[in-house]
């Protein structure tokens, strides 16, 4: 049985000591870790954190620091922080010296979470090559239009990765698809080499020689990454993040955790005697989330990370147990298969100290089952999306029992505001689109100059979802204002299934709607129009997206229909009678 559930739960203050603005004024303070200063961006001046490091390379620097402790557990492999520091600075050196990559090309990352993901990565991060890390639940159709808009030169990629990318590489000029952990490789005229052939096997890192990273200047506003997240077109968008963007996340993390004590009057942990932390890494790297927020902020602090091969709540509970993990999450749908695990009591979850979830509705119930079960611990949530690079508002702790319905005041240094259909900012309390703005939304989407005029003015990044501020600033997330659901944290436009749907020959007309689910948040539905005398069946049709999408995109539901869908004056399809028949709302 969990130790934990023999702890005394803390009790929320009745009140706060201190309103939210009072408490970000002292906490960015000159000389505090949060301190902020207004500096020119892109020509708009913005508030931005004094103490951030000002590009990845110096992010990476500190990794030194930390030594022989464990940087990334996977299975039974460990990594030190030195072997880490050792293996990215040398596969920098490969990637300059023999294939060529300078400042500014495109390397792609598009494999499961391996801990030659985070070599990887900041192998090209530091010779300022801007990574683009690609969704490995991506198919090969999917995965060919990422390396082709980006531009890619390199991909590092896992075993059925390789197999996916290398029929397109060689026409796409991909010099090199660089396989980790690969059984076998696809025969292919494509260059396609093992991650081992090329660095070393993971057993030699530490035999690796200490060196220096090479000389390459980075400015904070230099591209760092594109990250591409679903496009209303039916084609993904590449955001296009900045050294100061993903950099400036690490700091603003611990925002909230710091926030809810001195606001609730207790006491401040000390900076300089922070314990280090486990963590258990559930989401994807390829998600800001996974990158931003829990690759480089741990990689910061010196925490480990323990690596899944893929989402398993029994497995997790096992890794919780035998790493004593202090701190997971995910998205909310993660969490809640761990608390309403049948064999939960099984295991010992009394390391744990935090929770922490974003990138889906969640439930209010759920912070109370987390105290219940977890009673030691902080539970946590925000707001953000790859456009703002990860979190843009926190909720946590005392003031998320508070508040469990928000995810939390905007940062301090973005600000936030709730706009009508043309733009202008509407009173405290109504409801609107949500715009946010600060030194952490990117400059816009890679080679789309439409898109980004589309979504961003001024600086202000047009969310697309609805949303309520209270007086205190906190804010409401009530819908979304485009055409999305969410499953499981992945996006899922409505357009982009429907194109596929309607490419099928049986289909005359398709609208997606999402289906609630208690654990994914939403799942995929459509109601489709089918020509006369089809004998398509939903399972065709289920085969047929498959091929062209992401499972994850796949309805789990399609109604089959002779007579049209029902439309407006417009000639939009009414998808809120479409769901009232289903009985969703």
């Amino acid at each position: 049985m969990s130790e934990a559930a023999e702890t005394a739960a803390p009790e929320v203050p009745s009140e706060p000591i201190m309103s939210v603005a009072d408490a970000h004024a002292l906490m960015t303070s000159p000389g505090t870790p949060f301190a902020m200063e207004e500096t020119e961006v892109r020509g708009l001046k913005m508030r931005v954190w004094k103490e951030a490091k000002q590009n990845l390379r110096e992010l990476f620097s500190v990794v030194k620091d930390h030594g022989d402790q464990e940087f990334v557990v996977y299975e039974d492999d460990r990594m030190t922080y030195a072997e880490f520091h050792k293996a990215a600075i040398a596969l920098s050196h490969i990637l300059k010296d023999k294939y060529g990559v300078q400042k500014g090309d495109r390397v792609a990352i598009a494999m499961r979470n391996y801990p030659e993901w985070p070599i990887a990565f900041f192998a090209g991060a530091i010779i300022g090559a801007v990574m683009v890390p690609l969704n490995s639940w991506w198919t090969g159709e999917e995965l060919e239009y990422g390396l082709e808009d980006s531009g890619t030169s390199i991909v590092f990629v896992d075993e059925e990765r390789a197999f996916s990318i290398t029929p397109f590489a060689k026409r796409l000029g991909i010099k090199s698809v660089i396989a980790a952990r690969a059984s076998k490789l696809p025969d292919t005229d494509a260059t396609v080499e093992r991650f081992e052939d090329v660095l070393c096997p993971h057993a030699d890192y530490a035999k690796l020689p200490e060196q220096d990273m090479p000389d390459v200047a980075l400015d904070p506003e230099d591209d760092a990454t594109i990250m591409y997240t679903s496009g209303t077109t039916g084609r993904p968008k590449g955001a296009l993040g900045t050294q100061r963007n993903i950099c400036g996340n690490v700091v603003g993390l611990g925002i909230a955790p710091v926030r809810q004590l001195l606001r609730y009057g207790q006491p401040l942990p000390d900076p300089e005697n922070m314990p280090k932390r486990s963590m258990l890494l559930s989401v994807p790297l390829f998600h800001a989330t996974g990158l931003h927020a829990i690759l480089c902020g741990n990689l910061t602090s010196g925490n480990k990370l323990v690596m899944m091969f893929k989402w398993d709540p029994t497995r997790a509970l096992e890794l919780i147990e035998r790493e004593k993990i202090n701190s997971f999450g995910g998205v909310p749908a993660m969490v809640w298969q761990v608390v309403e695990h049948p064999d939960f009591d099984k295991y010992d979850t009394s390391s744990v100290v935090s929770v922490g979830y974003g990138g889906a509705p969640a439930a209010p119930e759920l912070v109370q089952k987390i105290k219940t079960l977890f009673p030691a611990s902080s539970a946590a949530n925000g707001y953000g999306l790859t456009e703002t690079s990860a979190a843009s508002s926190q909720n946590a702790g005392f003031e998320y029992q508070a508040k469990p319905e928000s995810c939390g005041p905007v940062l301090p240094v973005c600000d936030a505001k709730v706009v009508d259909e043309n733009g202008n900012e509407l009173p405290t309390g109504s409801v609107g689109e949500l715009w946010i703005y600060g030194p952490n939304v990117v400059k816009g989407y890679w080679n789309k100059p439409e898109a980004t005029a589309e979504s961003f003015t001024d600086g202000w990044l047009h969310t697309g979802d609805l949303a309520r501020i209270d007086e205190e600033g906190f804010i409401y997330i009530l819908d979304r204002a485009k055409d999305m659901l969410i499953r499981g944290g992945e996006n899922v436009y409505c357009v982009e299934v429907e194109d596929a749907l309607y490419s099928h020959a049986d289909v005359m007309d398709a609208a997606v709607i999402g289906i609630p689910h208690k654990v994914l948040g939403e799942e995929v539905g459509a109601v489709v129009q089918v020509t006369p005398g089809s004998s398509v069946t939903e399972g065709d049709l289920q085969t047929y997206v498959r091929q062209h999408l992401a499972a994850f995109k796949v309805p789990v539901k399609i109604e089959l229909r002779t007579e049209p869908l029902p439309r407006n004056a417009n000639g939009k399809i009414l998808k809120r009678q479409l769901r009232e028949e289903w009985g969703l709302v």
